[in-house]
């Protein structure tokens, strides 16, 4: 049988191709019983647009970036399964491309990028999401972006954000409540600015409950389970060890709670263990691990969102859209050992 055409969908249905265009490109002002009868007649003849057809139609090639610079394989692929669950359904490819943020070329990388693939859009996350000279390279050839989690120059366009700072604090404040005053931190990778907002965070609940900062009890790594390791043992061997260790992300926490197991500290007994993402990792190790829960999905659904009203002509508003986290207490964390605390 012969596949199906626009001509094919628009005749059983009783519209004009254009309407049947607009439907497939979910574009507004289509009447509810006009779109059923389309959407309905696509099934019927189980219809697949042309996309080579429709790119050169609209001068468009219906394909959206994903720029992300420092690897991260969970956090990659919750945005991706964010980003995919919103542009399919509204016509939409994505073009996932890892850069090296670090790289000197990284803005030509990318604007050769935008020209040679026709990216209609892009999002950018962290720490790529701060990259000025990249954004006014954006800027000047009209490429409609959305950064998620920036912290710089937030007006510069539309983005999406969650709490960082206050569910670091909030965290903090729970191991406190705990009875735990020796809390050590690890920090995240130095070029993520946003994940220094928990670092931020973890140093205000200190202030507040007039607990000293002492920077015995800082570690500084780089969001990898390795880098987790070299901190705690870092941490771990010291005569005063903290009696809880707070990561900026689940990746560290699990390298802390290795090198705890392999010390024979116990988990939460003698060391209470948090993270921050609430990744796989953290329901996977032994004990569970009390985390952030952050909405990585949600924030890039809702980047997804901004993109596509952009790139129909909408206009979209600023400030930010604020997705919260949420504390998950599971079993790595527990009341601070009578003898340390």
């Amino acid at each position: 049988m012969a596949k199906a055409t626009i001509d094919d969908v628009a005749a059983l249905a009783g519209v004009s191709m254009k309407t049947v265009s607009r439907v497939m490109n979910n574009e507004p002002n289509v009447r509810p019983a006009t779109r059923e009868k389309v959407e309905a007649a696509v099934a019927q003849l189980d219809y697949r647009p042309n996309m080579s057809a429709r790119s050169l139609a609209g001068n468009r090639s219906y394909l959206l970036g994903l720029l992300y610079g420092i690897p991260s394989a969970h956090y990659v692929l919750d945005i991706q399964e964010g980003v995919l669950d919103i542009c399919r359904p509204q016509g939409y490819e994505l073009l996932v491309h890892p850069c090296n943020h670090q790289d000197p070329n990284i803005t030509q990388e990318i604007v050769d990028l935008m020209r040679d693939k026709r990216i209609d859009g892009v999002m950018l996350t962290p720490p790529i999401s701060d990259n000025m000279t990249l954004m006014h390279a954006l800027k000047r050839m009209s490429v409609p972006f959305v950064r998620v989690a920036p912290t710089e120059s937030k007006g510069l366009s539309p983005y999406v954000e969650t709490n960082d700072q206050e569910a670091s604090y909030d965290m903090t404040c729970k191991l406190i409540a705990l009875g735990h005053t020796r809390i050590g931190f690890i920090c995240g990778h130095p070029d993520h600015r946003a994940v220094t907002l928990r670092f931020d965070g973890y140093k205000a609940a200190l202030i507040e409950n007039d607990i000293p900062l002492s920077n015995d009890l800082v570690a500084n790594g780089l969001n990898s389970f390795e880098s987790g390791e070299a901190c705690a043992r870092k941490l771990l061997e010291k005569k005063s060890r903290p009696t809880a260790i707070f990561a900026a992300n689940d990746d560290m926490a699990a390298g802390v709670m290795m090198v705890a197991h392999q010390l024979g500290i116990k988990i939460p007994e003698e060391l209470s263990v948090a993270g921050f993402d609430d990744t796989p990792v953290a329901h996977q190790i032994w004990p569970a691990l009390t985390t952030v829960r952050q909405p990585i999905q949600a924030m890039a659904k809702k980047a997804t969102e901004l993109l596509i009203k952009q790139l129909r002509g909408k206009d979209v508003q600023l400030p930010a859209s604020m997705l919260t986290s949420t504390i998950i207490v599971r079993e790595s964390t527990g009341v601070a050992p009578k003898k340390h605390s």
